[in-house]
């Protein structure tokens, strides 16, 4: 299997994690909250984090990945950018109606297109542009119901959409800056994350519930789905790590949509959530925009291959010609003959 092919079944695999890990930590969580009444979702986030950095820590020691430090400043104000976040689309959804967090949610795409034009110069086709557009409108058909406004709630929405994109540009262009790999990242970054969580979400939680995380009566079997949550949301963070790295943050976010289907679905099938023919159409149509835009995705990463293999291609070539040239007057200058053979002989070492 060739370099490209490895990568394509890699991108799979890592997408694949993703959405099994996350219908199951949602479906969990559900039950967690829905049925046993735990409702503290900031500070189950930060109980998350610390267990994943805790799983990744005794990776590191059975050497399952190497630890690679890098700037301290960077992966701290990546961390605490992360915590902060989570922590304002939680405040969204608190103090805004579930239409309007589900708008939210929404607006993430485009934002993110938006920054990366203008602060990456990063180029969308119009191609893509279309399926994200039809993606957008199938699952804002699908889950948006009412639009309540409020002013409180709409300046934590906006805070929540800017934090969310620039964390998964960062969780991006910190791995190729760097050159290190989602696990490194997520494990030098996942302590900022928690404690950030750990500090504020008891304070979150009891605003927006007006119940006391420390008083609640955890049950064994409470504590059963919370230490299942846990385990879960291991796999949750290192697939968002690794598929932010493998592809984009857009293409993150055309995945979450695909789990909010997923989600939509299994509720109906699983937990008999109420289904109408307005979620069943804004689904379909979320699907066709997915197809479209794993479709063009496909065909602009092919001709970027080509490309990139042409340039290869010509490279070669231009680095043959010298060759020939000297090969054809050598009997003009032999000294000189002997120093163009010497440095193309060191020249040839240090590509290879």
């Amino acid at each position: 299997m060739g370099e490209g092919g490895g990568f394509q079944l890699g991108t799979v695999g890592a997408l694949s994690l993703s959405v099994v890990s996350s219908v199951s930590i949602v479906i969990c969580n559900k039950a967690l909250m829905s049925s046993l009444g735990f409702i503290f979702a900031t500070t189950l986030t930060s109980w998350h984090l610390l267990v994943t950095f805790c799983s990744l820590h005794v990776a590191l020691l059975m050497k399952l990945f190497e630890h690679k430090p890098f700037d301290r400043k960077a992966v701290m104000g990546f961390g605490v950018l992360n915590g902060i976040s989570i922590g304002l689309l939680n405040l969204s959804l608190g103090f805004n109606s579930v239409g309007f967090y589900q708008m939210t949610k929404l607006a993430i795409i485009p934002c993110t297109v938006f920054l990366e034009t203008v602060f990456l110069a990063k180029k969308f086709s119009r191609s893509i542009q279309l399926s994200l557009t039809i993606l957008l409108l199938g699952v804002g058909i699908a889950t948006v119901t009412d639009l309540q406004l409020n002013l409180l709630g709409s300046v934590l929405s906006l805070l929540a959409v800017v934090t969310t994109c620039i964390a998964q540009i960062m969780t991006n262009t910190i791995q190729k800056k760097f050159k290190v790999s989602s696990t490194q990242l997520l494990y030098q970054s996942a302590p900022y994350q928690a404690l950030t969580l750990f500090i504020s979400g008891p304070f979150l939680d009891g605003l927006l519930t007006n119940q006391n995380v420390f008083a609640f009566n955890y049950t064994p079997q409470v504590l059963i789905f919370i230490v299942l949550s846990c385990l879960i949301s291991v796999s949750v963070n290192f697939s968002t790590f690794l598929v932010i790295g493998k592809t984009s943050p857009v293409t993150y976010q055309v995945l979450g949509h695909l789990k909010t289907c997923l989600v939509l679905a299994f509720g109906y099938v699983l937990l008999h959530d109420p289904f109408s023919w307005r979620n069943i159409f804004g689904i379909l149509v979320a699907i066709v925009g997915m197809v479209f835009y794993s479709y063009f995705c496909t065909i602009e990463g092919q001709q970027k291959a080509r490309e990139a293999s042409s340039q290869v291609l010509q490279v070669k070539d231009d680095e043959s010609d010298p060759l020939i040239g000297t090969e054809t007057g050598a009997g003009i200058n032999d000294d000189g003959a002997a120093q163009t053979a010497q440095a193309w002989s060191s020249n040839k070492d240090l590509h290879a």
